[in-house]
């Protein structure tokens, strides 16, 4: 299967969208200044908030990276078929 410049772009940039906005908020959930993630601010007493979401991002952020993959292979073999075809 061939995927398009356009849909291989927006994988591209779906994947570096996950990784910025989860790397953020990995960072905002360790931080945590509400005292939901943390007893008592006690960072070797996570709460089941803290695994919950902690989970959803590093699945998210391996699911971005997957489908940036996708995206960044889409654009190499494009780019690629189009070097082959002006060199012959």
């Amino acid at each position: 299967m061939t995927l398009s410049r356009r849909t291989s772009w927006f994988l591209t940039a779906f994947g570096v969208w996950s990784l910025i906005i989860w790397t953020t908020f990995v960072k905002n959930l360790w931080k945590d200044s509400g005292g939901q993630a943390f007893l008592d601010g006690d960072h070797s007493r996570p709460t089941a908030f803290f695994w919950v979401h902690l989970v959803l991002a590093v699945t998210s952020l391996l699911l971005g990276v997957l489908v940036g993959a996708v995206g960044v292979r889409g654009l190499r073999a494009r780019s690629g078929a189009a070097g082959a075809a002006s060199e012959a």
